[in-house]
């Protein structure tokens, strides 16, 4: 098998409260993206953006997101709010990916959207190559117009997911897959 295939076998997500620093370089971060945006891309739109999120903007960010939490839910104690308040904080670098994807005469928006997907799972996989830990996670405040704003979304513009980016502290055990039965049809 090469090594390609090998990654692709056995990549798994590692959890952020299990990764540690340090995160990519700024040249690392670099060749991930340009490698995350070969994508296919219909029409050249590059339907989808990044926001990289690191250093003291995973605090600044977990703050809103702790702000936000605790309006919706006064009842929250200080643990559950530090937890909301280091959601970003945990890995050392966090890339969000934005879908852009929007009405178009030619290409469907749904193909746009899995654009992003694509853009998402590349990172995840370019990170891994390069020997980064990954998790590919949303959460509730990747839906929340308040947070959406705090990132300086447009109105159109979702949140395809956060990519975690770290080291992992340790490797974890695979997951059950699906078995090939019972998820392919042959015509």
């Amino acid at each position: 098998m090469n090594a390609t295939l090998d990654l692709l076998r056995t990549r798994r997500s590692v959890p952020p409260i299990r990764m540690e620093g340090p995160g990519p370089t700024a040249a690392e971060l670099d060749a991930i993206l340009t490698i995350a945006s070969r994508v296919p891309d219909h029409g050249k739109l590059a339907p989808w953006r990044f926001l990289v999120i690191e250093g003291e903007a995973r605090t600044r960010i977990g703050a809103r997101i702790a702000e936000a939490y605790a309006a919706d839910h006064p009842e929250a104690d200080a643990a559950r709010l530090e937890l909301e308040r280091n959601r970003l904080a945990l890995a050392p670098l966090v890339v969000a990916v934005v879908s852009r994807a929007g009405p178009h005469i030619k290409i469907p928006e749904w193909e746009q959207v899995l654009s992003a997907g694509a853009v998402a799972m590349n990172l995840v996989v370019a990170a891994n190559a390069a020997g980064f830990a990954t998790a590919w996670l949303t959460e509730w405040f990747a839906y929340d117009r308040r947070i959406l704003d705090a990132l300086g979304l447009d109105p159109r513009e979702k949140l395809a997911g956060f990519i975690h980016v770290g080291r992992p502290q340790e490797v974890p055990s695979d997951r059950p897959r699906p078995d090939l039965a019972d998820i392919v049809t042959r015509l």
